[in-house]
């Protein structure tokens, strides 16, 4: 969804006023706020309700799906509402018209850092390439861009905050830019344009578009932030029951002694093993944090855990199927071998930090 795909309401006797939009926004974030208040006593008469002891497995199991099921979906709808609106002001055509004829080194910088806020799942990956190398921004800028924007977006930022606090969430965002720029810088200094399918390569480079200003009001960027939660929230959701459910059962049935010697600081083999394990897994950031929620309650090691969410989200072969339409398999193991070195010494880094 980008901005230019959402109506323009003109104002007419017939819509509604300005303030009932903001009043009904103000109800309903009241309203969110006080269910999320609940979301504790609820999950735990859930439990009660059932013929399972609170203390077994099975019981630790269902308190942690009942909980953090409402949790993450109420997250995600307001970061996604909330991010909806600020992207109403952005564009894959503006976001290129920003990226065209910058140098690499900035080039990356502002690749990443706009990859944060148009998060473009991996479906999109083809046509925005394309649009790219067609715009004449540089190869390592487009890999910059391309694994900031899944890796490194609000809703991970924000489901991270929400679950595991504000620490890890800074530190994963910083060290995830460290990545995508670093990686696309060096992307870039290997020159391997060359190594692009041969109908890619046969784009002409042209000018940036010129992106008209777009007459939203208020109210129709608010309407543009429903939006995104009908459509975002309504293609996500299952994953995120799924790593839901996946979570619970780590959390109810797998010991913390066993997830310590599996995936432990002490366990050196365990953030290649992270990597490896998670590249083949497709899902989303909000389908994969509550796990790593999980994962970290019992025990294990921040990098490791931080690396196998990373190997998820930027390395996973869904999205290798999908580049390979425009990248030659030389090009996508370069991808891979780079992403995947900045991820394993994130990961080692933060187990040195975190031990």
């Amino acid at each position: 969804m980008s901005a230019e795909s959402i109506t323009i309401h003109n104002d007419n006797p017939n819509s509604v006023p300005a303030w009932k939009w903001l009043g009904g926004l103000g109800f309903a974030l009241a309203a969110w706020g006080f269910a999320y208040s609940q979301l504790v006593p609820v999950s735990e008469w859930l439990v009660s309700l059932l013929p399972v002891d609170r203390k077994s497995h099975l019981g630790e199991a269902l308190a942690f799906f009942f909980y953090d099921t409402p949790k993450v979906l109420m997250l995600l709808a307001l970061i996604v509402f909330a991010m909806g609106v600020v992207r109403s002001y952005f564009s894959p055509e503006k976001t290129r018209a920003m990226l065209a004829g910058r140098r690499e080194g900035l080039g990356n910088v502002m690749a990443a850092g706009l990859g944060i806020l148009t998060p473009f799942c991996s479906c999109s990956a083809v046509p925005l390439f394309i649009g790219f190398v067609s715009a004449g921004i540089p190869l390592g800028v487009t890999f910059s861009f391309l694994i900031a924007a899944p890796m490194v977006n609000e809703v991970a930022l924000g489901l991270l905050f929400g679950l595991v606090g504000w620490k890890v969430a800074l530190t994963y965002l910083g060290f995830g830019l460290g990545v995508a720029i670093t990686a696309g810088w060096a992307i870039g200094r290997l020159k391997l344009e060359g190594w692009l399918q041969d109908w890619v390569k046969g784009l002409h480079a042209g000018e940036a578009t010129v992106i008209p200003a777009e007459e939203l009001t208020f109210v129709d960027r608010i309407r543009f932030g429903l939006d995104a939660v009908r459509d975002i929230v309504g293609r996500v959701w299952i994953w995120i029951v799924a790593g839901i459910a996946a979570g619970a059962l780590i959390h109810g049935y797998v010991p913390a002694d066993l997830m310590v010697a599996i995936m432990g600081a002490d366990a050196w083999w365990s953030v290649p093993a992270a990597v490896l394990i998670g590249i083949p897994m497709y899902t989303n950031a909000a389908g994969v944090i509550p796990i790593v929620e999980a994962l970290l309650g019992k025990g294990a090691a921040l990098g490791t855990t931080l690396a196998f969410m990373m190997s998820v989200i930027a390395l996973s072969l869904p999205e290798m199927i999908i580049l390979r339409k425009v990248l030659t398999f030389r090009l996508i193991a370069v991808f891979v071998a780079v992403v995947g070195s900045g991820i394993l010494a994130v990961g080692f880094l933060f187990n040195m930090l975190f031990h």
